[in-house]
């Protein structure tokens, strides 16, 4: 049997099907393979992931991190407008924001139901018990969906925009 083992394999590189069965051996191919490990993604892995659509959209980093002292304020207009009406556009397209109240600033309004962190009472409140209402200062803003592409555990996050190199 040593002899038919060895000379199967060197010249088939199989054993046998009856040297196979005889040792009571489980052929390869019905082995099941384990699956694959699933990447791991991390839950700031999706802060990044924004930050960068953030960057590469409306290269907000870019506008954020520069010292702007030696602009003037026009240059300075003119350079958050473009940036402001990109990013909106990635919020929009992925989180679709609304507002929590959605009535007219100023106005009087009633506490949303639905839970103390829907609203945050400013000015004269009281110590004890929650106020019913008051002037509405800010709608707030609350996502209505939250639709980010798929993340792959391939891709190194941190990295939220590469360096542009221009080769002449």
């Amino acid at each position: 049997m040593a002899f038919r083992a060895f000379f199967g394999l060197l010249f088939g590189g199989l054993l046998p099907v009856d040297l196979v069965q005889a040792l009571d051996l489980v052929p390869k191919a019905s082995i099941p393979k384990p699956p694959p490990p699933k990447p791991e993604v991390k839950i700031e892995d999706g802060a990044l992931q924004l930050l960068a659509m953030l960057q590469r959209e409306s290269r907000i980093l870019d506008f954020l991190m520069e010292d702007l002292s030696p602009y003037s304020d026009e240059q300075i207009g003119a350079a958050a407008r473009d940036v402001q009406s990109n990013a909106r556009d990635i919020l929009t397209r992925h989180f679709a924001p609304g507002p929590v109240i959605d009535a007219v600033e100023g106005s009087a309004v009633q506490a949303p139901a639905g839970g103390a962190l829907l609203a945050k009472f400013i000015g004269n409140v009281p110590a004890t018990g929650q106020p019913k209402g008051g002037i509405l200062r800010h709608k707030g803003w609350k996502a209505n969906s939250a639709v980010m592409p798929k993340l792959s555990g391939k891709l190194d996050f941190s990295i939220l925009a590469p360096a542009e190199i221009e080769v002449e």
